[in-house]
């Protein structure tokens, strides 16, 4: 895919009806690259997905799409070049897992080109990556919180999109789960070459993950970057308020933040007392890693 499809916002202002949570603020997604946004709650990370996404006008600015204003983009050319799970998505009452999951082929059709042989392998191709075959024929408002979210995780990926936006894909999936999300999202971006745009809670999957980190407070961007380079004790105490240690990821070597927290350990800590917190020792840099 040589001509990948561009994402930028510039000066871009985004409010719900007075309180503006985003200002001023300007970014390019790195195409064909996997990008984490990060950051405290109410920073502003999914306010402004859902400003890349045209799930909310821009109070001021402008998105991007390829040059264009996204704004200005028909739905359905807009639907079948960028696709978006937004964090609380609602299903239709009593549909089935395959039907929702088709609906993500809804902007491939047109008078002239019904559903395909194409369309199908798609869906198919998304159930199995999401290991959601077995469920095709239940519905939705049946299953379990983690089955749910890996089944719109499907729809998304049954869209065919080549940037795709997440807002917190791995909410209600355990660890297992959550680390076999983001394996995927990382298969489709080397196979496809796809631009995926993530937020994130945790902050060490961001690193593990990611390519490009893009880290918010109070609706602006404090850094972007490499993990590798921009994943500091400074910036994990102004982003999030804490102290840390970093430290190389002993699988990838990307960077470990490794909270520093009152009790550091509970079991081996004298009755009455409390363990002496080890000195803060110089940032540890770290290379390579990423996907």
């Amino acid at each position: 895919m040589a001509d990948r499809l561009t994402l930028r916002a510039e000066h871009l202002r985004l409010a719900y009806e007075r309180l503006e949570v985003v200002a001023d603020l300007s970014v390019t997604i790195p195409p064909g690259r996997i990008t984490a946004i990060v950051g405290a709650n109410a920073c502003g990370k999914s306010t402004l997905l859902r400003g890349l996404a045209r799930l909310l006008k821009p109070a001021g600015g402008i998105v991007q799409l390829d040059g264009r204003n996204i704004h200005e983009l028909p739905t359905k050319e807009l639907a079948a070049k960028l696709g978006i799970l937004p964090q609380t998505p609602v299903a239709p009452e009593g549909i089935t897992v395959a039907d929702l999951v088709a609906r993500g082929r809804y902007p491939h059709q047109t008078w002239l080109r019904q559903w395909s042989s194409a369309d199908e392998q798609a869906v198919a191709e998304a159930l199995e990556a999401t290991a959601t075959l077995e469920l095709a024929e239940r519905p939705v408002d049946e299953l379990s919180g983690g089955q749910r979210q890996r089944v719109w995780i499907a729809m998304a990926l049954a869209q065919g999109t080549e940037i795709l936006l997440l807002d917190e894909p791995t909410t209600f999936l355990d660890l297992a789960h959550q680390v076999e999300v983001l394996d995927l999202l990382v298969d489709l971006n080397r196979r496809d070459g796809r631009t995926i745009v993530l937020v994130l809670h945790d902050l060490n999957h961001a690193c593990r993950y990611s390519h490009h980190l893009i880290a918010m407070r109070r609706g602006a961007i404090v850094t972007e970057g490499r993990p590798s380079e921009v994943v500091t004790r400074e910036l994990v105490r102004e982003v999030f308020a804490l102290a840390c240690q970093i430290a190389p990821d002993p699988v990838c070597g990307t960077p470990m933040v490794i909270p520093i927290g009152r009790h550091l350990g509970v079991e081996d800590m004298p009755a009455g007392g409390e363990l002496a917190r080890p000195q803060a020792g110089p940032h540890t840099s770290t290379t390579g890693g990423t996907p």
